[in-house]
């Protein structure tokens, strides 16, 4: 995986891209890692579908591991770690207001890694509501 790819994905993977539409390259490279990771945890798409809709992030066991899957690919996260710092350093700066919420919210230990991801994605959303998406 290229860092360019990586750096892209964490970006994204803040999962606030806001109003921010892709395109091209982008689009492909965020549908890649959406099929990818609904395809290996089977989460439903229609969640991920609600969130982006304005939902509150369900605790449904696939949908926790599709956000795993989503941060362990991007390279946000690594032994049930998450790197708040390397997602923060990749934020765009139109983004970079939410800094201080993903540093307050550090990793959120949860049971396994796939409640840790949900967990700290879950402190993040409710810490920038109007920004954060699902790709």
């Amino acid at each position: 995986m290229t860092g360019a790819f990586v750096s892209f994905v964490t970006s994204l993977c803040f999962l606030i891209v806001g109003t921010q539409g892709l395109e091209g390259e982008m689009a492909e490279l965020a549908k890649m890692l959406r099929d990818n990771c609904l395809e290996e945890t089977g989460a439903d798409v229609a969640l991920i579908d609600k969130v982006n809709q304005g939902a509150t992030l369900m605790p449904d066991g696939k949908l926790k591991c599709y956000i795993k899957c989503v941060m362990e690919t991007a390279g946000m996260m690594s032994g049930g770690e998450v790197d708040v710092e390397a997602v923060v350093a990749v934020l765009p700066e139109e983004l970079q207001r939410h800094a201080d919420t993903m540093r307050a919210c550090g990793t959120k230990r949860g049971l396994d890694d796939c409640d840790t991801a949900f967990l700290t994605q879950a402190c993040w959303q409710a810490g920038c509501p109007k920004d954060y998406i699902l790709i």
